[in-house]
Protein backbone atom coordinates (compact mmCIF):
# COMPACT_ATOMS: atom_id res chain seq x y z
CA UNK A 1 0.00 0.00 0.00
CA UNK A 2 1.28 3.20 -0.79
CA UNK A 3 2.00 6.08 1.78
CA UNK A 4 1.17 9.32 1.07
CA UNK A 5 2.82 12.99 2.22
CA UNK A 6 -0.27 15.34 3.47
CA UNK A 7 0.38 18.86 2.99
CA UNK A 8 2.78 19.33 6.19
CA UNK A 9 4.63 15.96 5.43
CA UNK A 10 7.10 17.02 2.64
CA UNK A 11 10.90 18.25 3.60
CA UNK A 12 9.78 21.74 2.00
CA UNK A 13 6.93 22.05 4.24
CA UNK A 14 8.79 21.12 7.43
CA UNK A 15 11.62 23.93 6.51
CA UNK A 16 9.06 26.84 6.25
CA UNK A 17 7.51 25.62 9.21
CA UNK A 18 11.56 25.60 11.27
CA UNK A 19 12.01 29.02 9.59
CA UNK A 20 8.36 30.54 10.40
CA UNK A 21 8.88 29.38 13.96
CA UNK A 22 12.73 30.56 14.32
CA UNK A 23 10.73 34.11 12.73
CA UNK A 24 8.64 33.91 15.72
CA UNK A 25 11.11 33.22 18.13
CA UNK A 26 12.90 36.12 17.12
CA UNK A 27 9.94 38.33 17.33
CA UNK A 28 9.79 36.94 20.84
CA UNK A 29 12.51 37.83 21.94
CA UNK A 30 12.79 41.06 20.43
CA UNK A 31 9.42 42.04 21.84
CA UNK A 32 10.70 40.55 25.18
CA UNK A 33 13.88 42.59 25.26
CA UNK A 34 11.78 45.68 24.13
CA UNK A 35 9.48 45.10 26.93
CA UNK A 36 12.36 44.41 29.22
CA UNK A 37 13.49 48.21 27.85
CA UNK A 38 10.09 49.88 28.47
CA UNK A 39 10.19 48.78 32.19
CA UNK A 40 13.37 49.62 32.68
CA UNK A 41 12.72 52.97 31.45
CA UNK A 42 9.60 53.30 33.61
CA UNK A 43 11.42 52.44 36.41
CA UNK A 44 14.23 54.91 35.86
CA UNK A 45 11.19 57.42 35.04
CA UNK A 46 9.59 56.45 38.34
CA UNK A 47 13.00 57.02 40.05
CA UNK A 48 13.52 60.08 38.76
CA UNK A 49 9.89 61.27 39.40
CA UNK A 50 10.73 60.19 43.22
CA UNK A 51 13.64 62.29 43.67
CA UNK A 52 12.38 65.66 42.11
CA UNK A 53 9.80 64.92 44.50
CA UNK A 54 11.92 64.75 47.27
CA UNK A 55 13.92 67.91 45.90
CA UNK A 56 10.67 69.77 46.19
CA UNK A 57 9.60 68.54 49.28
CA UNK A 58 13.09 69.39 50.09
CA UNK A 59 12.96 73.09 48.59
CA UNK A 60 9.87 73.36 50.50
CA UNK A 61 10.98 72.62 53.93
CA UNK A 62 11.08 75.51 56.55
CA UNK A 63 12.80 75.99 60.34
CA UNK A 64 9.86 73.62 61.31
CA UNK A 65 11.28 71.30 59.90
CA UNK A 66 15.29 71.19 59.47
CA UNK A 67 18.16 73.17 61.46
CA UNK A 68 17.48 76.20 59.69
CA UNK A 69 16.93 79.67 61.57
CA UNK A 70 13.01 81.31 60.97
CA UNK A 71 15.10 83.81 59.21
CA UNK A 72 15.79 81.61 56.13
CA UNK A 73 11.90 81.23 55.82
CA UNK A 74 11.87 83.09 52.08
CA UNK A 75 9.71 82.61 49.28
CA UNK A 76 11.42 79.97 47.99
CA UNK A 77 9.94 77.31 50.80
CA UNK A 78 6.60 76.74 51.92
CA UNK A 79 5.48 79.83 54.45
CA UNK A 80 5.53 78.74 57.73
CA UNK A 81 2.38 79.38 59.57
CA UNK A 82 2.62 82.26 61.84
CA UNK A 83 0.26 83.84 64.46
CA UNK A 84 -3.66 83.15 63.71
CA UNK A 85 -4.84 81.21 61.64
CA UNK A 86 -8.31 82.21 61.49
CA UNK A 87 -8.95 86.13 61.39
CA UNK A 88 -9.75 87.65 65.10
CA UNK A 89 -12.64 89.92 65.65
CA UNK A 90 -11.17 91.51 68.34
CA UNK A 91 -9.72 95.22 67.29
CA UNK A 92 -6.40 96.07 67.72
CA UNK A 93 -5.08 97.25 70.42
CA UNK A 94 -5.42 96.63 74.41
CA UNK A 95 -8.67 94.91 74.75
CA UNK A 96 -11.12 95.90 77.57
CA UNK A 97 -10.28 94.91 81.02
CA UNK A 98 -6.71 95.07 80.11
CA UNK A 99 -4.18 96.57 82.84
CA UNK A 100 -1.78 97.32 80.44
CA UNK A 101 2.23 97.93 81.00
CA UNK A 102 3.70 101.35 82.16
CA UNK A 103 7.06 102.32 81.95
CA UNK A 104 8.63 101.90 85.55
CA UNK A 105 9.65 105.19 87.41
CA UNK A 106 13.55 105.17 87.92
CA UNK A 107 14.47 105.14 91.67
CA UNK A 108 15.19 108.33 93.07
CA UNK A 109 18.82 108.19 93.88
CA UNK A 110 18.86 107.64 89.73
CA UNK A 111 16.91 111.20 89.52
CA UNK A 112 19.17 114.36 88.33
CA UNK A 113 16.91 117.07 89.04
CA UNK A 114 13.41 117.15 90.87
CA UNK A 115 11.17 120.00 89.94
CA UNK A 116 8.00 120.60 91.98
CA UNK A 117 4.66 121.70 90.29
CA UNK A 118 2.24 122.99 93.07
CA UNK A 119 -0.77 124.61 91.73
CA UNK A 120 -2.06 128.38 93.09
CA UNK A 121 -4.86 128.25 92.03
CA UNK A 122 -8.04 125.92 91.63
CA UNK A 123 -8.87 124.64 88.14
CA UNK A 124 -12.33 124.99 88.34
CA UNK A 125 -13.32 127.91 90.38
CA UNK A 126 -9.88 129.88 90.15
CA UNK A 127 -9.92 129.80 94.44
CA UNK A 128 -6.44 130.55 95.87
CA UNK A 129 -5.03 127.76 97.06
CA UNK A 130 -2.25 127.09 99.79
CA UNK A 131 0.32 124.41 100.67
CA UNK A 132 -2.39 123.22 103.56
CA UNK A 133 -4.68 122.38 101.41
CA UNK A 134 -2.28 119.56 99.58
CA UNK A 135 -4.12 116.69 99.56
CA UNK A 136 -1.98 112.71 99.19
CA UNK A 137 1.25 112.15 97.26
CA UNK A 138 2.00 114.11 94.52
CA UNK A 139 2.12 112.57 90.96
CA UNK A 140 5.25 111.60 89.60
CA UNK A 141 6.42 112.38 85.92
CA UNK A 142 9.87 111.45 84.70
CA UNK A 143 11.32 112.58 81.90
CA UNK A 144 14.70 110.71 80.47
CA UNK A 145 16.94 112.94 77.98
CA UNK A 146 20.25 112.71 77.00
CA UNK A 147 23.05 114.98 78.77
CA UNK A 148 25.00 117.20 75.90
CA UNK A 149 27.08 115.22 73.92
CA UNK A 150 29.98 116.12 73.64
CA UNK A 151 34.13 114.31 74.29
CA UNK A 152 35.64 114.84 77.47
CA UNK A 153 39.36 115.52 75.85
CA UNK A 154 42.29 115.62 78.24
CA UNK A 155 45.49 117.21 77.51
CA UNK A 156 48.77 115.67 78.90
CA UNK A 157 51.53 118.14 78.85
CA UNK A 158 54.83 116.47 78.88
CA UNK A 159 57.97 118.99 79.62
CA UNK A 160 61.49 118.55 79.44
CA UNK A 161 64.08 119.82 81.83
CA UNK A 162 67.43 119.78 81.81
CA UNK A 163 69.41 118.48 84.40
CA UNK A 164 72.38 120.92 85.77
CA UNK A 165 74.37 118.05 87.34
CA UNK A 166 75.03 116.10 84.09
CA UNK A 167 73.42 118.50 81.69
CA UNK A 168 70.93 115.86 79.80
CA UNK A 169 67.60 116.30 79.18
CA UNK A 170 64.31 114.36 81.24
CA UNK A 171 61.18 114.14 79.48
CA UNK A 172 58.21 113.53 81.80
CA UNK A 173 56.58 110.44 81.24
CA UNK A 174 52.64 109.68 80.66
CA UNK A 175 50.68 108.40 83.51
CA UNK A 176 50.99 104.18 83.33
CA UNK A 177 47.09 104.01 82.58
CA UNK A 178 47.42 106.43 79.57
CA UNK A 179 47.81 104.56 76.78
CA UNK A 180 47.25 105.75 73.24
CA UNK A 181 44.65 108.22 72.38
CA UNK A 182 41.30 107.05 73.52
CA UNK A 183 40.72 106.52 77.19
CA UNK A 184 39.23 103.16 78.45
CA UNK A 185 35.52 104.14 78.42
CA UNK A 186 35.87 105.42 75.28
CA UNK A 187 37.73 101.77 73.65
CA UNK A 188 35.26 99.73 75.70
CA UNK A 189 32.51 101.70 73.93
CA UNK A 190 33.94 100.85 70.51
CA UNK A 191 34.42 97.21 71.44
CA UNK A 192 30.87 97.24 72.52
CA UNK A 193 29.42 98.82 69.48
CA UNK A 194 31.16 96.59 67.40
CA UNK A 195 30.53 92.72 69.57
CA UNK A 196 26.94 93.59 71.06
CA UNK A 197 25.63 95.71 68.65
CA UNK A 198 27.21 94.18 65.59
CA UNK A 199 27.99 97.33 63.70
CA UNK A 200 30.53 97.08 61.02
CA UNK A 201 34.20 99.72 61.97
CA UNK A 202 32.79 101.81 58.82
CA UNK A 203 29.54 102.36 60.96
CA UNK A 204 30.97 102.47 64.68
CA UNK A 205 33.23 105.21 62.79
CA UNK A 206 30.90 107.13 61.65
CA UNK A 207 28.37 107.51 64.47
CA UNK A 208 31.65 108.59 66.95
CA UNK A 209 32.67 111.52 64.24
CA UNK A 210 28.99 112.51 63.91
CA UNK A 211 27.14 111.83 67.30
CA UNK A 212 30.45 112.77 69.94
CA UNK A 213 32.45 114.88 67.19
CA UNK A 214 35.55 112.39 67.89
CA UNK A 215 37.39 112.00 64.35
CA UNK A 216 38.80 108.21 64.53
CA UNK A 217 40.27 106.02 61.63
CA UNK A 218 38.82 102.70 60.95
CA UNK A 219 41.91 101.34 61.54
CA UNK A 220 42.01 102.73 65.70
CA UNK A 221 38.46 100.85 66.22
CA UNK A 222 40.52 97.87 64.98
CA UNK A 223 43.23 98.34 67.64
CA UNK A 224 40.51 99.53 70.49
CA UNK A 225 39.05 96.08 69.45
CA UNK A 226 42.50 94.30 70.03
CA UNK A 227 42.87 95.80 73.24
CA UNK A 228 39.48 95.07 74.60
CA UNK A 229 40.39 91.28 73.67
CA UNK A 230 43.84 91.59 75.04
CA UNK A 231 41.77 92.51 78.26
CA UNK A 232 39.94 90.06 78.51
CA UNK A 233 42.13 87.34 77.63
CA UNK A 234 42.35 86.44 81.61
CA UNK A 235 38.68 85.86 82.99
CA UNK A 236 38.51 83.89 79.08
CA UNK A 237 40.60 81.59 80.26
CA UNK A 238 39.31 81.04 84.15
CA UNK A 239 35.79 80.35 81.96
CA UNK A 240 37.83 77.96 79.96
CA UNK A 241 39.31 75.91 83.03
CA UNK A 242 36.18 75.95 84.28
CA UNK A 243 34.67 74.11 82.06
CA UNK A 244 35.71 70.76 82.80
CA UNK A 245 34.10 70.99 85.89
CA UNK A 246 30.47 72.31 85.10
CA UNK A 247 27.52 70.10 86.01
CA UNK A 248 25.81 70.40 82.63
CA UNK A 249 27.02 71.82 79.32
CA UNK A 250 24.92 72.11 76.26
CA UNK A 251 27.22 72.64 72.97
CA UNK A 252 26.90 73.60 69.56
CA UNK A 253 28.82 74.64 66.56
CA UNK A 254 28.43 76.42 63.06
CA UNK A 255 31.18 77.49 59.96
CA UNK A 256 33.26 80.16 60.48
CA UNK A 257 35.65 81.42 57.55
CA UNK A 258 39.28 83.08 57.84
CA UNK A 259 40.50 84.63 54.79
CA UNK A 260 38.52 82.19 53.11
CA UNK A 261 39.70 78.52 54.87
CA UNK A 262 36.95 76.69 56.94
CA UNK A 263 36.72 77.20 60.60
CA UNK A 264 33.96 76.00 62.77
CA UNK A 265 32.87 78.78 65.83
CA UNK A 266 32.02 76.63 69.08
CA UNK A 267 29.96 77.50 71.87
CA UNK A 268 29.55 75.15 75.47
CA UNK A 269 26.74 77.09 77.33
CA UNK A 270 27.03 76.21 81.51
CA UNK A 271 24.28 77.20 83.82
CA UNK A 272 26.33 80.53 84.86
CA UNK A 273 28.25 81.27 81.56
CA UNK A 274 28.73 81.00 77.84
CA UNK A 275 31.78 80.04 76.03
CA UNK A 276 33.15 80.57 72.45
CA UNK A 277 36.16 78.79 70.48
CA UNK A 278 37.05 79.12 66.67
CA UNK A 279 38.82 75.62 66.03
CA UNK A 280 39.77 74.23 62.59
CA UNK A 281 37.84 70.77 63.45
CA UNK A 282 34.44 69.56 63.99
CA UNK A 283 35.49 66.54 65.70
CA UNK A 284 35.29 64.80 69.19
CA UNK A 285 39.22 66.58 69.57
CA UNK A 286 37.90 69.59 70.14
CA UNK A 287 35.47 68.82 73.17
CA UNK A 288 39.31 66.79 74.38
CA UNK A 289 40.47 69.79 73.96
CA UNK A 290 38.54 72.09 75.87
CA UNK A 291 36.77 69.19 78.07
CA UNK A 292 39.56 66.49 78.81
CA UNK A 293 39.56 63.18 77.71
CA UNK A 294 35.90 62.11 79.16
CA UNK A 295 33.34 65.16 80.70
CA UNK A 296 32.22 63.97 84.06
CA UNK A 297 29.28 66.16 84.38
CA UNK A 298 25.61 65.86 81.52
CA UNK A 299 26.40 67.06 77.99
CA UNK A 300 23.32 68.12 76.05
CA UNK A 301 23.86 68.36 72.21
CA UNK A 302 22.11 67.31 68.81
CA UNK A 303 23.45 63.55 67.21
CA UNK A 304 26.77 64.63 65.35
CA UNK A 305 28.88 61.79 65.74
CA UNK A 306 31.79 64.11 66.89
CA UNK A 307 29.44 64.31 70.70
CA UNK A 308 28.25 61.01 70.32
CA UNK A 309 31.81 59.36 69.94
CA UNK A 310 33.15 61.66 73.12
CA UNK A 311 33.49 60.16 76.01
CA UNK A 312 30.30 61.87 78.49
CA UNK A 313 29.48 60.74 81.86
CA UNK A 314 26.16 61.35 80.73
CA UNK A 315 24.11 63.52 77.65
CA UNK A 316 21.44 65.05 76.42
CA UNK A 317 20.51 64.51 73.01
CA UNK A 318 17.98 67.34 71.50
CA UNK A 319 14.58 66.70 71.32
CA UNK A 320 13.67 69.94 69.50
CA UNK A 321 16.28 68.66 66.43
CA UNK A 322 14.33 65.18 67.14
CA UNK A 323 11.01 66.34 66.25
CA UNK A 324 11.89 68.54 63.47
CA UNK A 325 13.77 65.74 61.60
CA UNK A 326 10.25 63.95 62.19
CA UNK A 327 8.60 66.63 60.34
CA UNK A 328 10.58 66.35 57.53
CA UNK A 329 10.43 62.72 57.79
CA UNK A 330 6.64 62.99 57.49
CA UNK A 331 6.92 65.47 54.42
CA UNK A 332 8.82 63.51 52.69
CA UNK A 333 7.89 59.91 53.23
CA UNK A 334 5.77 58.20 51.00
CA UNK A 335 4.48 54.95 52.28
CA UNK A 336 1.89 54.19 55.07
CA UNK A 337 4.26 52.65 57.15
CA UNK A 338 6.82 55.59 56.91
CA UNK A 339 3.94 58.27 57.93
CA UNK A 340 2.57 56.16 60.76
CA UNK A 341 5.64 55.89 62.20
CA UNK A 342 6.25 59.63 62.06
CA UNK A 343 2.63 60.24 63.52
CA UNK A 344 3.46 57.96 66.10
CA UNK A 345 6.64 58.99 67.61
CA UNK A 346 4.98 62.89 67.21
CA UNK A 347 2.19 62.05 69.17
CA UNK A 348 4.32 60.67 72.05
CA UNK A 349 6.52 63.50 72.10
CA UNK A 350 3.58 65.88 72.19
CA UNK A 351 2.21 63.74 75.57
CA UNK A 352 5.98 63.68 76.87
CA UNK A 353 6.27 67.63 76.79
CA UNK A 354 2.86 68.36 78.19
CA UNK A 355 4.10 66.04 81.21
CA UNK A 356 7.05 68.27 81.23
CA UNK A 357 4.96 71.63 81.15
CA UNK A 358 3.28 70.35 84.49
CA UNK A 359 6.31 69.68 86.09
CA UNK A 360 7.15 73.14 84.97
CA UNK A 361 4.34 74.63 86.48
CA UNK A 362 3.59 76.44 83.01
CA UNK A 363 0.29 78.87 83.75
CA UNK A 364 -1.11 77.09 80.21
CA UNK A 365 -0.66 73.42 80.75
CA UNK A 366 -3.59 71.66 81.22
CA UNK A 367 -3.71 69.19 84.71
CA UNK A 368 -2.44 70.03 87.94
CA UNK A 369 1.59 70.61 88.78
CA UNK A 370 3.45 67.00 89.10
CA UNK A 371 6.48 66.18 90.99
CA UNK A 372 9.61 64.72 90.10
CA UNK A 373 8.88 61.35 91.12
CA UNK A 374 5.67 61.80 89.68
CA UNK A 375 6.99 62.69 86.32
CA UNK A 376 9.59 59.96 85.86
CA UNK A 377 6.32 57.28 86.46
CA UNK A 378 4.51 59.07 84.11
CA UNK A 379 6.94 59.44 81.84
CA UNK A 380 8.12 56.16 81.74
CA UNK A 381 5.53 54.20 79.61
CA UNK A 382 6.03 56.45 76.84
CA UNK A 383 9.27 55.89 77.23
CA UNK A 384 8.53 51.96 76.81
CA UNK A 385 6.56 52.95 74.02
CA UNK A 386 9.01 55.20 71.94
CA UNK A 387 11.37 52.15 72.40
CA UNK A 388 9.27 49.62 70.66
CA UNK A 389 8.25 51.54 68.57
CA UNK A 390 11.58 52.20 66.77
CA UNK A 391 13.06 48.43 67.84
CA UNK A 392 10.08 47.77 65.18
CA UNK A 393 11.14 50.40 62.13
CA UNK A 394 15.16 49.87 62.54
CA UNK A 395 15.38 47.94 59.56
CA UNK A 396 12.42 50.29 57.67
CA UNK A 397 12.81 50.41 53.45
CA UNK A 398 12.06 54.23 53.88
CA UNK A 399 16.12 55.71 54.77
CA UNK A 400 15.02 58.79 57.08
CA UNK A 401 12.67 56.64 59.14
CA UNK A 402 15.53 53.82 59.39
CA UNK A 403 18.10 56.03 60.51
CA UNK A 404 15.62 57.58 63.39
CA UNK A 405 14.64 54.67 64.05
CA UNK A 406 18.28 53.41 64.64
CA UNK A 407 18.79 56.74 66.33
CA UNK A 408 16.08 55.91 69.05
CA UNK A 409 16.68 52.92 69.70
CA UNK A 410 20.65 53.09 69.95
CA UNK A 411 20.92 56.12 71.70
CA UNK A 412 17.48 55.77 73.83
CA UNK A 413 18.00 56.72 77.49
CA UNK A 414 20.22 59.86 76.36
CA UNK A 415 16.96 61.36 75.66
CA UNK A 416 15.65 60.97 79.11
CA UNK A 417 18.25 61.90 80.71
CA UNK A 418 16.30 65.55 81.51
CA UNK A 419 13.02 63.54 83.25
CA UNK A 420 15.36 62.50 86.32
CA UNK A 421 18.42 64.68 86.75
CA UNK A 422 17.86 68.32 87.45
CA UNK A 423 18.74 71.28 85.93
CA UNK A 424 19.10 69.60 82.72
CA UNK A 425 16.79 71.05 79.59
CA UNK A 426 15.09 68.75 77.19
CA UNK A 427 16.12 70.37 73.98
CA UNK A 428 20.02 72.41 73.05
CA UNK A 429 17.77 75.60 72.40
CA UNK A 430 20.40 77.51 74.92
CA UNK A 431 23.76 76.43 72.84
CA UNK A 432 21.77 77.41 69.33
CA UNK A 433 20.39 80.56 70.71
CA UNK A 434 24.68 81.76 72.11
CA UNK A 435 25.30 80.94 68.39
CA UNK A 436 22.67 83.35 66.76
CA UNK A 437 25.06 86.30 67.61
CA UNK A 438 27.32 85.14 66.30
CA UNK A 439 25.90 84.17 63.40
CA UNK A 440 24.50 87.37 62.51
CA UNK A 441 28.39 88.42 63.65
CA UNK A 442 29.87 86.60 60.94
CA UNK A 443 27.44 87.67 58.13
CA UNK A 444 28.16 91.14 58.85
CA UNK A 445 32.07 91.03 58.85
CA UNK A 446 32.55 87.89 56.61
CA UNK A 447 34.56 85.69 59.20
CA UNK A 448 37.55 87.00 60.31
CA UNK A 449 41.20 87.41 58.51
CA UNK A 450 43.87 85.82 61.29
CA UNK A 451 44.42 83.83 64.23
CA UNK A 452 44.66 86.57 66.22
CA UNK A 453 41.32 87.58 64.68
CA UNK A 454 39.95 84.45 65.64
CA UNK A 455 41.03 84.43 69.28
CA UNK A 456 39.52 88.05 69.52
CA UNK A 457 36.45 87.36 68.10
CA UNK A 458 35.94 84.01 70.66
CA UNK A 459 37.25 86.21 73.75
CA UNK A 460 34.89 88.96 73.70
CA UNK A 461 31.41 87.27 72.46
CA UNK A 462 32.81 84.71 75.52
CA UNK A 463 32.70 88.38 77.64
CA UNK A 464 29.92 89.85 76.61
CA UNK A 465 26.97 86.92 76.38
CA UNK A 466 28.23 86.01 80.09
CA UNK A 467 27.86 89.45 81.24
CA UNK A 468 24.10 89.31 79.39
CA UNK A 469 23.62 85.54 81.13
CA UNK A 470 24.64 87.43 84.71
CA UNK A 471 23.01 90.96 83.74
CA UNK A 472 25.88 92.99 84.57
CA UNK A 473 26.23 95.57 82.34
CA UNK A 474 28.26 94.89 79.52
CA UNK A 475 30.17 98.36 78.83
CA UNK A 476 30.66 98.87 82.23
CA UNK A 477 32.59 95.49 82.70
CA UNK A 478 34.72 96.55 79.62
CA UNK A 479 35.56 99.72 80.50
CA UNK A 480 36.69 98.31 84.13
CA UNK A 481 38.44 95.36 82.64
CA UNK A 482 40.41 97.83 80.54
CA UNK A 483 41.76 100.40 82.60
CA UNK A 484 42.51 97.46 85.03
CA UNK A 485 44.46 95.65 82.23
CA UNK A 486 46.41 99.41 81.13
CA UNK A 487 47.38 99.27 84.90
CA UNK A 488 48.27 95.78 84.84
CA UNK A 489 46.28 94.99 87.41
CA UNK A 490 43.90 91.73 88.00
CA UNK A 491 41.16 91.56 85.88
CA UNK A 492 37.41 90.89 87.83
CA UNK A 493 36.54 87.38 87.29
CA UNK A 494 33.42 86.24 85.63
CA UNK A 495 33.16 83.01 87.68
CA UNK A 496 30.66 82.85 90.19
CA UNK A 497 31.94 83.06 94.01
CA UNK A 498 31.93 79.64 95.88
Amino acid sequence: MLRRNGPHGSPDAHERLERENERLRHELAERERQLKDAERQVTDAKKRIADLERQLALRQQNSTTTSKPPSSDGLAGRQRLRGRRKKSRRRRGGQPGHRGHLRPLVPLERVQTVVDLVPDACRHCQHGLHPRHTVGDPRRHQVTELPPIEAHVTEYRCYHRACPACGRTTLAALPDDVVGQFGPQLTGLIAYLTVVCRLPRVVVRQLLEGALQIPISVGSTQKAWEEASAAVAEPYAELQQALPQQAVLNADETGHRTNGDKRWLWTLVAQTFVFYTIATSRGSDVLQRLLGNAFAGILGSDRLPSYLTYAAAQRQLCWAHLKRNLLSALDLARTATARRFCREALVLERRLFRLWHRYRGDPEARGAPLTRAELIAAVLPLEKKLFALAERHVNATDGNVRNLARALFTNHRHFFTFVHEEKVPPTNNSAERALRPAVVWRKLYFGTRSQEGEIAVARLLTITRTCQLQQLSVLVYLTAAICTHRRRQRVASLLPKA
